[in-house]
């Protein structure tokens, strides 16, 4: 039997899960159900949030469930999995930092991707249910009060790494649990100019006429 260097099953892992958090749902359902593309209006964010200005709340949810879940499924599957091939926790959590690299930049949508936020949380859900739970609270509670979907995403991506070595210890995927939430930070870093201007849209704003229908297919060329 050849001998497979433990370095392969790692990288097998890793990019699989890049590739599935590739896959642009919010791109993808819009184009399903008839909408405009959610990169051409509102905050131009192919996401959930984004994809809700349209007017199809069964787009965003079924947006937001599909991001959640290419989050979650690399972890959970290395989990399940990787014992065999010598894959542990470690490994599962950057399987899950590796589907969020995808969801923000997707090799099949020309690198231009999302914030991650749906995806975070479902890798966090799978590495740490506990965790998950602490965090999703965290959003919720602050959406509902401010009605923010970035401030909520903002300072669940803040507490996360806290919940995690104040509630659980430190873990080997806590390196994982902080790069995600830096990174998403880092890409609200247009909306939290917005938030301190007071020109942030607020959840379930419309995006315009141009967000609830696609626009109309030119004839051949």
């Amino acid at each position: 039997m050849i001998a497979v260097p433990a370095a392969v099953p790692i990288a097998v892992a890793l990019i699989a899960s890049y590739l599935v958090g590739s896959l642009s749902f919010a791109v993808l359902v819009s184009r399903a159900m008839g909408l405009a593309d959610p990169r051409s209006y509102g905050s131009k964010n192919p996401g959930a949030t984004n994809v809700l200005r349209s007017g199809s709340r069964a787009a965003a949810v079924l947006t937001l469930a599909l991001d959640a879940l290419k989050g979650y499924v690399p972890v959970l599957v290395v989990l399940m999995v990787g014992p065999r091939w010598g894959l542990g926790e470690t490994t599962a959590a950057f399987a899950g930092l590796a589907a969020f690299l995808g969801h923000l930049w997707p090799l099949f949508f020309r690198f231009r991707g999302g914030k991650g936020v749906a995806t975070a949380a479902g890798a966090l859900m799978a590495i740490n249910p506990g965790l998950g739970l602490c965090t999703l609270a965290s959003w919720v509670l602050m959406a509902a009060f401010f009605r923010y979907s970035s401030l909520a995403s903002l300072v669940a991506a803040l507490f996360a790494p806290f919940y995690q070595a104040l509630i659980w210890g430190p873990a080997p995927s806590l390196l994982a649990i902080i790069a995600m939430s830096l990174l998403l930070i880092w890409r609200h870093e247009g909306n939290i100019r917005k938030l301190l201007a007071g020109t942030e849209s607020r959840l379930g704003q419309s995006g315009g006429p141009a967000a609830r229908a696609a626009p109309a297919k030119r004839g051949h060329s």
